[in-house]
């Protein structure tokens, strides 16, 4: 067995690997699996030159190289096989001679691997967390029309970024090319509290903000920072899944919170028998249903976040866009160091791949946050973060933002007339007068995932409301998610037609 594994013929001609690899897997394999005996002698290497027709120095190199990775150990006497534990460590070295010398497609039994996959346990090995965690983001295709959430990235000034990177890189020295300020550059960071401060009434400043990747990077940190597994945390009932998921991965016990059109409530009775460590809201414009937190929830949100000891965390991921009247004002600067963790990103104002978001820390919680985060984080994308703030501070950022909000806005009210239109079964149109989409909501005999598959194969990229809820399939969360930013007006009409076919055919 181990002659013929060892001195078989090697592969030879285009595409095979060095004769040092494929003599190296060769022994590994035999080591692993048991064939050569820990404290046996390695053949000689006169015996394999002859037998492989391979240079002395070739098998000399590979002896070198197993006693450097601790296979073989070299002596006096010679090589020798080192003492290992075979048990259950074959497979890595199999898979690297298969890969060097693969064998024909008959030796192997049909679906044999997928059986070693299962018997050692690699599913096995992953958390309880993992195994758990069910989906929340569609598999869509998000370039299709109507997708929710996606910005017009056809409209982005691309000159205008290339001119703000090259200007970034210029101006540049050579250390920005190393680690960078864990927290985010302070250009970056003032650039943002300068902007939060004006454009959404945040009260920070550029010590209290932390650049992080994209808004989920922002959320997750929220978890790491401020709250202990098995503690409770709410979330809004539909919202956004990517805080299920970041809540989820820090082993917290979740309780969702119904949405009506004043947004996030909250019974009386939870803030005394269960109250929450994290409380996550979107109160400028509740994701999916575009609901505005209204004052009173919000200044009684932070006042019993205050005797309970929570933390809000206020996910601000699209607020800039608003079709009617101003901004609605970040809540975080309604009153002097609220318990309130903003959270933000460019994904939305900028374009997605970007990936950098913000989270800005209230004062009261810096002391004991900054030298955990120092640990945490790292600092990187240095570059892009120092384009961003030349993007902003030469004011680009701020004309793109008003190009865009005109957008929107025109595109929501030519999505809103379609609807009215050409939807011609009964539905709730909900959305508010902001953000990136609309839903549709629909009687449950319009089952929402059904039509949202059904729409993807006829080229639409609509969202199941039903998708943003943990609870059973009811009415009030059953129905579209119908995204405008990627889509042009004159193409709405057409679109909804079609769509309104396929709900039809489905009801």
């Amino acid at each position: 067995m181990t002659h013929s594994l060892i001195f078989s013929p090697l592969a030879t001609g285009p595409g095979a690997p060095s004769r040092q690899q494929q003599l190296l897997a060769r022994f590994k394999q035999a080591i692993l699996g048991g064939q050569l005996a820990a404290g046996g002698r390695l053949p000689s290497s006169r015996a394999l030159c002859e037998e492989l027709q391979v240079s002395r120095n070739t098998v000399l190199a590979v002896y070198e190289q197993l006693v450097a990775e601790g296979y073989a150990l070299a002596d006096r006497q010679g090589t020798r096989v080192a003492p290992l534990a075979h048990a259950s460590g074959a497979a890595p070295a199999s898979h690297a001679l298969k890969t060097l010398h693969p064998a024909p497609a008959a030796q192997v039994a049909p679906g044999a691997a997928k059986q070693r996959v299962g018997a050692t346990g690699a599913s096995g090995r992953q958390s309880r967390r993992v195994s758990t965690m069910t989906p929340t983001r569609d598999a869509g295709d998000r370039s299709l029309p109507l997708t929710p959430g996606m910005p017009a990235l056809n409209r982005f000034p691309v000159n205008a970024w290339l001119r703000a990177q090259e200007r970034a890189l210029k101006q540049a020295p050579s250390h920005v090319l190393g680690y960078g300020d864990p927290l985010g550059e302070p250009a970056l960071r003032e650039a943002i509290a300068q902007y939060l401060r004006v454009a959404r009434g945040v009260r920070c400043e550029a010590s209290q903000v932390v650049v992080t990747e994209g808004a989920q990077g922002a959320l997750s940190l929220c978890v790491r920072l401020f709250s202990n597994p098995g503690e409770t945390a709410w979330m809004e009932d539909p919202g956004y899944g990517g805080v299920r998921a970041a809540f989820h991965s820090g082993d917290l016990k979740m309780v969702s919170m119904p949405v009506d059109g004043d947004g996030i409530v909250i019974p009386e009775r939870l803030w005394r028998t269960r109250p929450a460590r994290l409380v996550h809201v979107t109160p400028s414009h509740q994701y999916p249903t575009g609901a505005v937190l209204s004052l009173a929830r919000r200044l009684e949100l932070i006042a019993r976040a205050r005797e309970a000891g929570s933390w809000i965390i206020e996910d601000d991921y699209d607020s800039e866009f608003r079709h009617r009247g101003h901004p609605v004002p970040a809540m975080q600067g309604l009153l002097p160091d609220a318990p309130v963790l903003y959270v933000g990103t460019f994904s939305k104002t900028m374009f997605p791949a970007l990936r950098i978001g913000f989270l800005v820390l209230p004062e009261s919680a810096g002391e004991g946050a900054w030298p955990a985060l120092a640990e945490m984080l790292r600092g990187g994308h240095r570059l892009e973060q120092l384009a961003l703030a030349e993007f902003i501070a030469c004011g680009q950022f701020s004309r793109h933002l008003g190009r865009m909000r005109r957008l929107y806005r025109d595109r929501q009210q030519a999505l809103r007339e379609a609807l009215a239109q050409n939807l011609d079964v009964p539905h709730e149109v909900l959305g508010g007068d902001g953000g990136l989409h609309l839903t549709a909501r629909l009687p449950l005999r319009y089952e929402d995932t059904v039509i949202s598959a059904a729409a993807r194969a006829a080229g639409m990229n609509v969202g199941a409301l039903s998708s943003f809820s943990s609870a059973r399939r009811q009415a009030a969360s059953n129905g579209l998610v119908i995204g405008y930013g990627n889509t042009q007006e004159e193409q709405f009409a057409g679109l909804v037609r079609r769509l309104a076919k396929i709900v039809r055919g489905l009801g």
